[in-house]
C-alpha cells in the first residue's frame, strides 16, 4: 500500500514519524510543509494544494497530520467517487485521534485509521453507519474478497436496507465460506439482494447488486507507440473470445520497460484496475512452462513478457497463452477467489 504522509507543524512531524514507524511493511513516504524543525523530513517546495493534486490520484492512502479543516479544504477539489478515491486519514499533531475521513470501506481508511491508532496509541474515529452499528457492509465484504462492485448506488441501497433491517438476499455461483452475517438471507429471488458471479448481467432479485470476482490477470506486451484504443480493443476481443466479462479483470501487468507506455497505462485505467510492472529478472525467475521468443528475449531479456507478467501479477494459472496481433501480445491468468464472510 502506497501511503503518503504530510505534516504541517514541528509537533506534526514527530507524530508523522511515529505513524510511519507503525506502518511496517507498507510503502510510506513522509513530507512536511513547515518552516520549523522538520526532524529530517523532506520539505515540499510546492504549495500544499499542488502536493495534494499530485498525490491524490497516485497514492493508495494519504495521511494528513494536522487540522481536519486543512485536510478537507485540500482534498475537496479532487474527490470523485468512492471506488477511485484514495483512503484519507487525518491525525491531529499530537496523535490523539486518527480520523477516517474519506473512502472508509473501499479505500480502506477505516482500517488504516484503526491501524494507526493502535500503532501510536491514539483513538480511532470511525463514522460510517454500518461500522458504528456493527452491521454487514457490502463495501467491506467486496473489498476483502476481491469482488468488483458494479453499481455504487445499488450498494448504498443494500446498506440502507441492512441498516433498516429490511430483506437483503444473497446468492452466489460459488461457495461462500464463514457464517452468514446478520442482515443477509440466502435466497435466489426477492426484492433486493446481492448476486456474486462472473456474469454482471445476472439479476435474480428485483434490484440486484452484482459483485464480480476479479479473478483475471491480464499480461501484455507491445511495440513502442501502440495507440491506446487499439490495445484496449485487442484485449477486449480476447476477453470476449474467452467468454470473460471485462469486470472480472483485476490487474494489468507488463515488463518495467513499458512503465511509461500510454497504451498499457490507459488499458488499466479503462478496465478500472491496478497496473503492475516487473523487471526482467523478476519475470524470468518464475517457474513453469511459458512460450518463448528469441526475438522478444533479445529486446527485453524475457522470453515471453505477457504470459509471465500475467502470472507474476497475482499468481494463478494461465488460461490463455500468448496471443499476438499487430505488435501487441496478451495472455490471461486466473486466480481462485473464494468469498468469505
Amino acid at each position: 500500500m502506497r501511503i503518503a504522509i504530510i505534516a504541517f507543524t514541528a509537533n506534526g512531524c514527530k507524530t508523522a514519524l511515529r505513524i510511519r514507524d507503525s506502518l511496517e511493511g507498507e510503502d510510506v513516504s513522509v513530507q512536511c510543509k513547515t518552516t520549523h524543525d522538520v526532524e529530517g523530513i523532506e520539505m515540499i517546495r510546492c504549495t500544499s494544494d499542488e502536493w495534494t493534486a499530485k498525490t491524490f490520484p497516485s497514492a493508495d492512502a494519504i495521511v494528513f497530520v494536522g487540522a481536519t479543516g486543512i485536510a478537507v479544504r485540500l482534498i475537496a477539489p479532487y474527490i470523485k467517487t468512492k471506488d477511485v478515491d484514495p483512503a484519507v486519514v487525518c491525525v491531529d499533531e499530537h496523535g490523539r485521534f486518527a480520523i477516517a475521513l474519506l473512502s472508509g470501506h473501499i479505500g480502506g481508511s477505516n482500517r488504516l485509521a484503526a491501524r494507526i491508532a493502535a500503532g501510536i496509541r491514539s483513538t480511532p474515529v470511525i463514522t460510517t453507519a454500518t461500522d458504528i452499528n456493527g452491521k454487514f457492509s457490502v463495501d467491506v465484504f467486496a473489498t476483502d474478497n476481491c469482488l468488483r462492485i458494479t453499481d455504487l448506488h445499488k450498494a448504498q441501497t443494500i446498506s440502507a436496507n441492512v441498516l433498516a433491517d429490511r430483506f437483503v438476499g444473497i446468492s452466489s455461483d460459488r461457495p461462500i465460506e464463514g457464517n452468514l452475517p446478520r442482515g443477509l438471507t440466502e435466497a435466489e429471488s426477492g426484492g433486493c439482494g446481492v448476486r456474486i458471479s462472473g456474469d454482471p448481467s445476472e439479476s435474480p432479485f428485483d434490484e440486484t447488486l452484482n459483485l464480480v470476482p476479479m479473478d483475471i490477470s491480464v499480461g501484455v506486451g507491445c511495440k513502442r507507440g501502440i495507440l491506446p484504443g487499439k490495445m484496449l480493443d485487442f484485449v477486449l476481443s480476447v476477453l470476449k473470445e474467452e467468454g470473460i466479462a471485462p469486470e472480472r479483470v483485476g490487474s494489468v501487468s507488463s515488463i518495467d520497460l513499458k512503465s511509461d507506455e500510454r497504451a498499457v497505462l490507459d488499458l488499466a485505467a479503462s478496465l478500472r484496475c491496478p497496473v503492475m510492472f516487473f523487471t526482467a529478472e523478476e519475470l524470468m525467475a518464475l517457474e513453469g512452462k511459458f512460450s518463448g521468443s528469441n526475438f522478444v528475449r533479445s529486446v527485453t531479456a524475457v522470453d515471453c513478457v505477457c504470459e509471465r507478467a500475467a502470472v507474476k501479477a497475482r499468481g494463478g494459472s494461465l488460461i490463455r497463452r500468448k496471443t499476438a496481433s499487430d505488435g501487441m501480445t496478451v495472455a490471461l491468468s486466473r486466480i481462485d477467489i473464494r468469498p468469505r464472510y
